[in-house]
């Protein structure tokens, strides 16, 4: 496959997505996979959808919806892999840098996105 230079204002035409610095910088983030950070960039930008769809529970917490299927076509990885980069970040078996909660039988976990700075 070849690809084309930009020219002009092309390079400014696109949108992309963040990974905060710290994720890279940090040494307590270090043992995190290069995977999971870019996962956790993408939660933070799904956090958007939060306020457009109103996507809070009755504390006032807002959260995300990221299926292991969404995963698994956006990052086109198995489902295995999905599993094993949400459980990096998960505060039950990983960093903690989200929070899962079950909806119940066919319903997508809520995913609380958690900040990583005080």
């Amino acid at each position: 496959m070849k690809f084309d230079y930009f020219y002009g204002p092309q390079s400014e035409g696109f949108s992309f997505y963040r990974v905060p610095k710290v994720l890279v910088k940090d040494r307590q983030f270090h043992p995190l996979s290069p995977l999971s950070k870019l996962l956790y960039g993408l939660l933070l930008d799904r956090m958007s959808l939060s306020l457009q769809n109103n996507w809070y529970d009755k504390q006032g917490r807002a959260y995300v919806y990221y299926t292991i299927s969404e995963i698994c076509e956006d990052f086109g990885c198995s489902r295995v892999t999905a599993a094993k980069l949400l459980a990096e970040l998960d505060s039950s078996s990983g960093i903690g840098l989200i929070e899962r909660q079950k909806q119940g039988q066919g319903k997508p976990d809520r995913i609380y996105v958690m900040r990583f700075c005080l």
